[in-house]
């Protein structure tokens, strides 16, 4: 029987996004516990479905049919989790982040408001740009105007962000509880159908296992020597750990990062990946494409004193760790 709070085994939790990398690891991690589990998602041609075979599944709507599906079940769905997201940095069509990220969002921002409907959606550590403006998930108005994202991805990201505050903060309607999650740099299982968009340890795993040289960004920036660069590695098992305790905390709403809360460098992430695959991984630095220079993220780090503070105190996996767990899985799967 389900044990998360308030929800009993007759409600419907609709996860948007739920075949893809995340939202995979929380569908069948909420039909494991009982719940009759709603997939939202577009499958295509790939194989994008094997990472929800094992899943027991209530139902599963086409994107394009949401809207008039919640309306049919409004009196049934408990809890939307909101994963779906063009989540490519480099997508140029703007349009795309318009139509997927802010509209379809917000729709859902709205319809939840509207059913007294649970919300917790992805944002992203892209949000804080060159993170001159800090990593603090504050929810004033003023803190987040003061971020600047990089990128299309990162912007369409903070418009629903300072949307949402917004709301709150004038007291418009909304979700009984409702979470934004700024994922830092996350990494895990179910992520192949990503293809350019997977983890770096995704990409370097099968190079190092095979005995070439991984290529990595040379630094253009002087306080950071090549693949010094640093980011917040966190480990999807960790993320899915911070929304199974969110929906097991109704009360609990407001941004929160979702990362370790450690920088570390690529080659740290190279060397963990390395010893996991017991290789010694041979490095070469490549210049970084001129089109993305100006868009780099070259520090990233979460800060999670507002996520400890609110009760979740399960550890984060390290770096080796989750690295370790993931290769792991890598060569279960051959």
């Amino acid at each position: 029987m389900p044990c998360i709070k308030c929800l009993s085994a007759d409600d419907v939790i609709v996860v948007t996004g739920g075949a893809g990398f995340i939202g995979s690891r929380i569908v069948c991690d909420l039909a494991e516990l009982g719940f009759r589990v709603v997939i939202s998602d577009l499958l295509w041609s790939g194989d994008k479905w094997r990472n929800i075979a094992a899943a027991r599944l209530y139902d599963l709507v086409r994107p394009d049919n949401l809207s008039e599906w919640l309306g049919r079940h409004a009196d049934k769905v408990a809890a939307v989790v909101h994963m779906a997201a063009i989540s490519s940095t480099t997508e140029t069509d703007v349009d795309r982040f318009v139509a997927n990220n802010i509209r379809l969002t917000l729709d859902l921002w709205e319809w939840c408001a509207a059913n007294a409907t649970r919300f917790i959606y992805a944002s992203s550590a892209a949000t804080y740009g060159d993170g001159t403006a800090g990593f603090s998930d504050v929810e004033s108005p003023a803190a987040l105007a003061a971020l600047r994202p990089l990128n299309a991805y990162g912007w369409s990201k903070h418009v629903v962000d300072r949307r949402v505050v917004e709301d709150v903060v004038r007291g418009r309607p909304c979700p009984p509880q409702w979470a934004g999650l700024k994922f830092f740099n996350v990494y895990g299982p179910n992520e192949a159908h990503k293809g350019d968009m997977q983890s770096v340890v995704a990409k370097v795993y099968p190079t190092i296992k095979a005995g070439d040289t991984v290529t990595l960004f040379k630094s253009h920036n002087p306080r950071y020597r090549d693949g010094g660069q640093l980011r917040d590695f966190v480990y999807v098992k960790d993320c899915l750990a911070v929304v199974r305790w969110l929906l097991q905390n109704p009360k609990v709403t407001g941004l929160f990062n979702v990362g370790t809360g450690a920088a570390r460098s690529f080659l740290d992430l190279v060397d963990a990946v390395g010893a996991a695959a017991g290789c010694l991984p041979k490095v070469r630095f490549i210049e970084t494409p001129a089109e993305l220079r100006d868009k780099y993220q070259y520090f990233t780090q979460a800060d999670i004193t507002k996520l400890r503070a609110a009760g979740f105190d399960q550890p984060f996996h390290s770096l080796e760790e989750g690295v370790r767990d993931f290769v792991h899985c890598l060569r279960s799967a051959g």
